[in-house]
C-alpha cells in the first residue's frame, strides 16, 4: 500500500464508466453537497482534474466521489467528476454509485430491496436497489423534479439555421434537441459527429439561452445537449453530448428525467405513465411519471429511472507528488477539436 492514494471501484451502466472513489480522497470544504460541489469549481479543482484526465483516466468515464451526507436524511452522498467539470447529479452514475455502495458492503444490503437517500448538490435522491444474493440487480431512482423551462426554444446556428430545443431540468438543464434537425441519426457510426454538433450548440446556447433554477442558487447553466429521436417501437433513442466532445453510452437518467418533463408539460405523460429512453448503443433506462410538483413557478414532474450497472473491479491510484501530470492532460486524438475548452 501506498502512502497517499485513492482507491475506486470500476463500475458501469449499460456501459457508461461511472468509477466510485471510495477511499482516499482529501476532505472537501463545504456546509453542504453544493458548496462541496462549488469548491471543487471555483476553488480547487486538483482532484477531479486527477482521476478525469491522462494519464490515469481517458475520455469515455466520468468519476464519482463518494462522501458522507451533509443532511441527516441521508445515507451517503456523492458529486459527479467530469472532464469539464463537477457536476450535481447523473442518473447513470448515481445507479453506480448505488451498486457500489451496495455490494462493497459500504451501505447494508438489504434483501428484496434496499432504499438508499443520497445526498446530491440537486438534492436528495431515493433510490431503491432490487438485490439478490448479494447482487444488487437494478435501481431505481425517485430524481428531484424535473421541468420543463422552455419548449421549442430557437436557436440561431449558421450551420442548421434555425433550430428548435426543449430546455427542462432533470437533475441539470438539458436542451433537447430531436436529432433529423441536424441531419443525423443516432447509431454508433455518428458518435464522433454527434459529439461535435452537441458541443457546438452547447456554445451557441451559452450565448443565446439564459436559465436558471428557481429554488437553487448556482444551477445556472445548460450543461448538456441530448439529441432525441424515436425508434419504431415508441422508445426514446437518447444520445448526450459532453464536453469537450465525446457521447453518453447510457441512456442517461437526468436527460431522461428532463425529457419526461418535456412531454409532461405538452400533455402527452401523465403520472403513472412511462417511457422506455434506448441508447446509442442499445441500452436502456425506463422512465415512470410518478407525481407531479411545483418548482417556483414551473410545473413539474417526480420521475423515476430504472437501470442496472455492474462492478467490474477495482484500482488504486497512487498520489506522488513527483509525478509531472498531477493535473493531467487532453489530446484531441481523442477529445476532439474541442479539447482546448479544458484549460
Amino acid at each position: 500500500m501506498w502512502k497517499n492514494s485513492l482507491e475506486l471501484l470500476l463500475v458501469h451502466c449499460q456501459g457508461e464508466i461511472g468509477k466510485v472513489i471510495v477511499g482516499g480522497a482529501p476532505e472537501i470544504p463545504g456546509a453542504t453537497m453544493l458548496d462541496k460541489m462549488n469548491h471543487i469549481n471555483t476553488v480547487d479543482d486538483g482532484l477531479r482534474r486527477f482521476v478525469t484526465f491522462e494519464p490515469r483516466a481517458h475520455v469515455a468515464m466520468s468519476v464519482n466521489l463518494a462522501l458522507a451526507p451533509t443532511r441527516p436524511d441521508a445515507d451517503a452522498g456523492f458529486i459527479v467528476l467530469q472532464a469539464d467539470k463537477a457536476h450535481p447529479m447523473s442518473g447513470s452514475n448515481c445507479i453506480c454509485v448505488v451498486t457500489a455502495l451496495l455490494e462493497s458492503g459500504r451501505v447494508k444490503m438489504v434483501e428484496p430491496e434496499t432504499v438508499v437517500k443520497l445526498d446530491t448538490a440537486a438534492g436528495l435522491i431515493t433510490a431503491r436497489a432490487r438485490c439478490k444474493d448479494g447482487r444488487c440487480l437494478s435501481v431505481s431512482l425517485d430524481n428531484v423534479p424535473a421541468f420543463a423551462l422552455a419548449i421549442d426554444q430557437v436557436v440561431t446556428t449558421s450551420k442548421w439555421g434555425e433550430i428548435r430545443a426543449d430546455i427542462a431540468f432533470g437533475g441539470v438543464f438539458y436542451a433537447l434537441v430531436d436529432v433529423v434537425q441536424v441531419g443525423l441519426t443516432i447509431e454508433p457510426g455518428n458518435a464522433r459527429a454527434l459529439a461535435e454538433a452537441g458541443i457546438e450548440i452547447k456554445a451557441l446556447l451559452k450565448q443565446q439561452v439564459k436559465v436558471a433554477h428557481p429554488e437553487i442558487a448556482g444551477l445556472d447553466e445548460i450543461a448538456y445537449v441530448m439529441f432525441r429521436d424515436r425508434d419504431p417501437d415508441g422508445a426514446v433513442r437518447t444520445c448526450t453530448t459532453l464536453k469537450p466532445g465525446r457521447v453518453d453510452r447510457s441512456p442517461c437518467g437526468t436527460g431522461s428525467s428532463a425529457n419526461l418533463a418535456v412531454l409532461h408539460a405538452k400533455g402527452e405523460v401523465r403520472p403513472g405513465d412511462h417511457r422506455i429512453s434506448r441508447s446509442i448503443i442499445g441500452g436502456t433506462f425506463t422512465a415512470e411519471a410518478i407525481g407531479e410538483a411545483a418548482v417556483g413557478n414551473f410545473r413539474a414532474v417526480l420521475p423515476r429511472i430504472t437501470g442496472e450497472a455492474w462492478v467490474y473491479g477495482r484500482e488504486e491510484l497512487r498520489v506522488d507528488p513527483a509525478d509531472p501530470f498531477l493535473r493531467g492532460f487532453a489530446l484531441s486524438d481523442t477529445w476532439g477539436p474541442q479539447v482546448g475548452e479544458l484549460g
